[in-house]
C-alpha cells in the first residue's frame, strides 16, 4: 500500500485522476497482480482510491465517511472520552465559526439561517432538530472555505449521533431545549451580520451548554 500512496504522491495525481492498471502497477513493484488487487482494496477501503467494476481505478475525492468511522470506534473503544471530543471540536468550530463569518456567501448565510429556524419550527421532534443541528454545523463548515474543516467536522457527526439524544432527553423541560435552540440561531445572525467576536460568543456558549447537558446525562 506504501508503495502505491507513494506513487500517487511522485506522479502528483489529483482526486479524480486514474490510477495505473493493476498489470502496470505489478510489473513496477515486482510483484503478483493479486498483490497489487489487495493493496488498492485496502486503499479503497481507506477512501484514498476509487474502484467501479470495469473502470480504471482513481484518486478519491477525500472522504469524511472513513475518518468519522475512525472517530467513532476511537470514542467507542473508550480511547478518548466524548468530554475530550467536545474539547477538539470546540476548538475547530470556535475557528470555522470566526472564517464563515468573514467569508460566507449570502446563500450560505441564508442557508445557516434556514436551519436555525427549522429547529425551532421543529422542535418538538427530536429527530429531526438532530439533523437540522448537524446540517447547521456542517454549513458554518463549508462556509469558512477550508476543506479541511469540513472534513473534521462532517468527520465527528457519527459521534454525534450517538450522544445527541442523551443530550437533548437530559434538558429536562421545554425551556431548557428552546435555549439550545435560540443559541444557534443567535451563532446565525452573527455569521449573517459578519461579527466574528459575537459568532464566536454564540459558538462558545452553545458548546457550555452541549458540556452541561452530557455531564447532565451522565457522561464522563
Amino acid at each position: 500500500m506504501s508503495a502505491i500512496i507513494d506513487l500517487i504522491k511522485t506522479e502528483d495525481l489529483k482526486a479524480g485522476d486514474s490510477m495505473p492498471s493493476e498489470n502496470a502497477l505489478a510489473e513496477a513493484f515486482g510483484v503478483s497482480r493479486v498483490i497489487v488487487r489487495e493493496a488498492n482494496r485496502s486503499l479503497s477501503a481507506l477512501g484514498i482510491i476509487e474502484i467501479a467494476n470495469g473502470r480504471t481505478a482513481r484518486v478519491s475525492v477525500p472522504d469524511f465517511d472513513v475518518v468519522g468511522v475512525l472517530f467513532d470506534h476511537i470514542v467507542h473503544s473508550r480511547h478518548v472520552t466524548v468530554h475530550q471530543v467536545l474539547d477538539v471540536r470546540r476548538s475547530i468550530e470556535l475557528r470555522t465559526v470566526a472564517l464563515a463569518a468573514m467569508r460566507r456567501s449570502a446563500r450560505e448565510a441564508q442557508a445557516i439561517t434556514d436551519y436555525a429556524d427549522a429547529m425551532l419550527a421543529d422542535h418538538s421532534l427530536p429527530a429531526k432538530v438532530m439533523q437540522h443541528d448537524l446540517a447547521f454545523h456542517a454549513t458554518i463548515a463549508t462556509a469558512a472555505r477550508n476543506p479541511l474543516f469540513t472534513i473534521m467536522v462532517r468527520a465527528f457527526e457519527p459521534v454525534t449521533r450517538s450522544t445527541w439524544q442523551l443530550g437533548w432527553r437530559s434538558r429536562a423541560d421545554e425551556e431548557e431545549r428552546l435555549t439550545m435552540i435560540a443559541v444557534h440561531r443567535s451563532i446565525a445572525v452573527a455569521v449573517n451580520s459578519q461579527d466574528v467576536a459575537a459568532a464566536q460568543a454564540a459558538m462558545a456558549a452553545h458548546f457550555d451548554q452541549t458540556t452541561r447537558a452530557l455531564v447532565g446525562a451522565g457522561l464522563t
